[in-house]
Order: structure tokens, then sequence, then C-alpha cells
């Protein structure tokens, strides 16, 4: 690694915006949005086909594509999200990118990373913590406590605390209610953290937050409670990006952290914004497959901050695609045929990316085990249906693995007028239209069920002015559809709309699609058993 100043040298960032943390990271002044002038750059959505368990490489090949465009001779940056402990310690270990394609000092971002998500969960545990005791101390404010929809948050995997009873114990330790916890990265404090384009901004939208109704059915907002001021104590560290450095030395900002099945799933949109006044190109992951990560990205983050996409690259696997075209029942098939079955679920995602009018690139991103007979059947697929396409290997060689992608890459987004961009739908429709839209566009359903709860809730919202608000869907990453089992293009299914939550603060909607959950639960076997530390303090295990 280099010193964090070298970096930020390379970018022509002064001293005087960079806040040193340690010697391998900072933070940046939110000052550098006014003193580097205007935007400048483009940016490149990385998304996917619906993931495997194990994920088809957003991280690694972010990195890797910004790491090939610096080797190109142009200047880029990756955006990306910060690592939830949940995930670290869950299923899927670390998420800092592999190979030759890493973020760096890897340990430190999988980890306790400068504290913004630490600061995250606090601020939202005070607001929690200033409800109760408001109430304990008379509730001027009339607050039905019945109808508190603010939540407890962790950064935890813990399934344990979906469903709590809190104030137990007597009189002096508050009112028995029912409540919940979320993990931090679905936490509506997170998603407030990543779209805030401002001190003044986060301000606003802390205080604008909906804690929950009082006793006349009336709206109860944040602001009201008094603990905004509190909340940007907080913060106020943490709203200021993290800027640190790819295994080639490239640079990348790492902020914000909102998962993309549950929340929006992409990096702040002041990184972003930071980004695109000094680079040429800015790479930005979006969580998950296309029909999540990337859908939220044009309907939520785009029409909130007006960034808009110049390129979009789809990272295709032959595993994933195997696994979307392998049958539930019956002999098992090769790879190769089970690739070439798959080949419809990668249509479905070009074909909804060409619905928010950016050119789409495919990127096969390649494993040791990938034959070249699967290589070739998505290779030519693409090629049929005119779609660019480069296979690429950037674990293994780092951003010389990707220069035809870059290349690529570059040329569409230098090719394309990026407010050519749209969203998929427009502020006038309803929820349920909103809904319906993205049900029957994005996810191929025949029909859409709203449960009599969710049904409720949603028209409370718009009852209240809520309902020009986009809709951010909480949905399984397993499949296109609602129900993790069903792979490839589901037909023939109705989508189910089980519950709803109001962001006001962050600007959206939440709606739960199927028994999708906001707090996730471990493993029977988890990353956290494989770690460990060794005498020395050497971390062992930490993917």
């Amino acid at each position: 690694m280099l010193p964090i100043k070298e970096i930020a040298d390379s970018l022509g960032i002064a001293e005087e915006h960079l806040h040193h943390y340690g010697k391998y990271t900072a933070k940046l002044s939110l000052d550098l949005l006014k003193d580097s002038g205007p935007r400048r750059g483009k940016l490149i959505l990385v998304t996917a086909v619906t993931p495997t368990a194990h994920g088809e490489g957003k991280t690694v090949v972010s990195i890797g594509l910004a790491q090939a465009i610096a080797r190109s001779g142009r200047k880029a940056i990756a955006t990306l999200r910060e690592p939830s402990l949940g995930p670290v310690f869950g299923v899927k270990g670390g998420a800092t990118g592999g190979g030759q394609s890493r973020v760096l000092p890897s340990e430190q971002i999988n980890l306790h990373f400068n504290g913004d998500i630490h600061a995250v969960t606090s601020a939202h545990n005070l607001l929690a913590a200033a409800i109760d005791s408001h109430i304990h101390h008379g509730n001027r404010l009339r607050i039905d406590v019945d109808n508190i929809w603010w939540p407890r948050t962790i950064d935890m995997n813990d399934r344990a605390l979906r469903h709590v009873v809190v104030g137990l114990g007597g009189k002096a330790n508050g009112v028995p209610r029912e409540s919940r916890f979320v993990i931090t990265a679905a936490s509506e404090l997170m998603a407030i953290l990543a779209l805030a384009d401002s001190r003044q901004d986060l301000r606003r939208r802390l205080d604008d937050i909906v804690i929950g109704l009082d006793l006349d059915g009336r709206i109860v907002r944040a602001g009201a409670i008094g603990a905004t001021g509190g909340m940007l104590v907080l913060l106020n560290e943490a709203i200021m990006p993290n800027l640190v450095q790819t295994t080639e030395h490239t640079p990348a900002l790492v902020h914000a952290g909102p998962f993309a099945n549950i929340a929006h799933g992409t990096s702040s949109v002041i990184s972003q914004q930071i980004a695109l006044r000094l680079a040429d190109y800015v790479v930005n992951e979006a969580g998950f497959g296309a029909d999540l990560g990337a859908e939220k990205y044009f309907d939520l983050v785009m029409p909130s901050c007006g960034i808009r996409p110049a390129c979009t690259v789809l990272i295709a696997t032959a595993r994933a695609l195997a696994h979307q075209g392998a049958p539930a029942t019956g002999p098992a098939a090769s790879a190769a045929q089970d690739v070439r079955r798959g080949l419809p679920h990668l249509a479905r995602h070009i074909e909804n990316l060409r619905k928010f009018k950016v050119p789409v690139v495919v990127a096969i991103n390649r494993f040791p085990s990938d034959t070249e007979q699967e290589l070739r059947i998505i290779r030519d697929f693409c090629a049929e249906r005119g779609v660019a396409c480069a296979a690429i290997d950037v674990f293994g060689q780092g951003g010389a693995g990707a220069l035809e992608l870059a290349a690529k890459a570059m040329a569409a987004a230098d090719a394309t007028d990026p407010d050519q961009a749209r969203p998929l739908y427009g502020r006038e429709l309803t929820l349920e239209q909103k809904i319906e839209t993205v049900a029957r566009e994005i996810y191929g359903a025949q029909g859409i069920y709203f449960e009599a709860a969710a049904r409720k809730k949603l028209a409370l919202f718009a009852a209240a002015g809520f309902g020009y608000l986009p809709v951010c869907m909480a949905k399984t990453q397993s499949s296109l559809s609602d129900n993790p089992a069903l792979r490839n293009v589901p037909t023939g299914w109705t989508l189910t709309v089980s519950d709803a939550f109001l962001s006001a603060g962050a600007g959206f909607v939440v709606v739960v699609a199927g028994t999708m959950l906001l707090m996730p639960g471990l493993p029977r076997v988890s990353q956290a058993a494989k770690m460990d530390v060794d005498d020395d303090g050497n971390i062992i295990g930490l993917g």
C-alpha cells in the first residue's frame, strides 16, 4: 500500500481536505464538493445477473474495471459500499474484492472501518431511546405506543431480535411494548446517510423521519422528539467519504452500506458526487442482481440526486447461468447445457436494463472451473443480440484482466448522452401502481396480491401525503420472483406484498415482498466459525 496522501495527490486533493485515519485511509472534507469544480466524469454502473449464494463478483469486477480504466491512461475511481458485519460473519465473509482486485486495507474495511456503521447504529438507537424516554416522561406528543414504527438496530445477523418486547421489569424501565430490530444496513439512517448530499440535507432528512402515529392517528416526526442534533453529532464524521486504494493503487471511495435486497443498495451520493468531479470515469457498484440494486439506482437514487449512469456493466458467470438453467427435478445435464438453458435469465436482465435507456456491456467473470465451451455459449448469445461482451479475469490478473471490458465500457459511455437515462415510472403513479410496474416490468410477475395489513399501510401512507414517493422493494436476491426457489425466468406467478414501511427521511416506501426479512440470521456454519486471531495478533480466515 502507498501512504493515502499519495493516493490523494494523484487526484489533486489538497491536504486541507484530508482527515487522516492512520497511514492508509482518510476521510474527505465535504468542501471538496465545491472546491473541486463541476462534474466532469461519467458513471459506469456495475450490476449482475441473479447471484448464487457465493456472489458473482460485483465488488471484485468493479475494482478490476477501475484498475483497467486506469491502466488505459484515464483517471478512474471505484465507489463502493462499506461491508456490514452481518454478512462478514454470516454466509459471504469479507466484501473487499479478492485476488489482484481488492480495496486496501481489507481487514480494516471489513471490520470497524473508520467507525461509520457503528455511528449509524448509535444514531439510530439514540432516536429509539429518545422515543421511549419521551413516553416515560409524560408523552407530551401523545405518541400511540401501539403505533411506534421506529425499530432498534444492530450490525449483526441475529434472528432472535426480529420480534422483541421492550420496557419490561416495572414502571422505571418504561412502557412495555412490542418492537423489533433491523440490521444496520436496513436502517433508514443508513439510507439517509447514503442519500444525503450535504450536512444541511442530512439535517432535513433526519427531521423528516416518521417514527409513528399519535393517539389521533397523525404522523409524528423525529424532529418533534428533539433528537436530530444528537444524531447529527454522531454522524458528523460518518457523512465524510473514506478514501482508500486498490491493489494497483487506483483510488476508491468506500462509503455507506445499504443492502440491495432490503434497502437501495449502493454507495453514498456524496462519494459519487466527489468522484465525478475528480475522475474521468467512476465505477459504481449496485448490489445483488439488476432486478434489485440497478432498478433501485434508476428509480430511487437517480431521481433523488440527479446522477445518471452513462453505461451499465452486467456481470454474468457460467456458474450463475448454470444454476439458473439446471432442472429442479430429473436427470442432471452437463454444465454447458445448463448454461445454455440459463441464457433466458441473462436475456431478461439485459432487457430490463435497456428499459432505463442506457447501454449494456456484459462482463463474463471467469472462474478457474469454467470451460471455453461455456464461455463461448455466453459470448455467442450476446453477439447474436448485439450486446457488447468481454470475458474477464480480474481476480487473477487485476486490471490487466479487464482491458477489453474497460475499452468497451468507456466506448459505450462516451457514445451515450447520460441525460437519456430514465426511471421506470413517474412520481404521479400511486404506490400500488409503482409496485405493479416494478413487479411486472422487472420481475415478470403475472399478478400482484396485497395482504390486508400491507394494503392498509399503503393507504395510510398515501393519505398522509407520501403517495408520491418511489418504492424500495425488499425482495429475495435469489430469484427474479419473490420465491427464492424459482429459477431462470419464472412465469405465471403472483408477487405477494406482505408488509410496508415508510422511510420519509430517506424518501421512499419500503415494500416487503413474500417472506423477506429485515434482520437476517446466521447460517448453520457461519464464517465466524472459520475465523481466529493468532498469538501475534494476526487475523485468520477473514476473506
